[in-house]
């Protein structure tokens, strides 16, 4: 496979449906702009405590885990 594939898990102990789905926009973007290896499936699993974090923070902790990981 020549691309990587990406599912997000954002449960309502995160929020109301207002914040999951900006949650889950803001990852979208995030894995968006990055590039990742080919041939991977990746499933994000948030937890509630992301509701505190900003764009920048969040998007720090996703390309360290995806660095630790040697997705990217």
């Amino acid at each position: 496979m020549d691309y990587s594939r990406w599912g997000l898990v954002v449960s309502k102990k995160v929020g109301s449906a207002v914040v999951r789905n900006r949650v889950k926009r803001v990852l979208r973007e995030i894995l968006r702009q990055t590039d990742l290896k080919p041939g991977w499936d990746i499933v994000i699993v948030t937890r509630p405590y992301i509701n505190s974090m900003n764009y920048e923070e969040i998007k720090s902790q996703v390309n360290a885990m995806l660095k630790e990981a040697g997705l990217i």
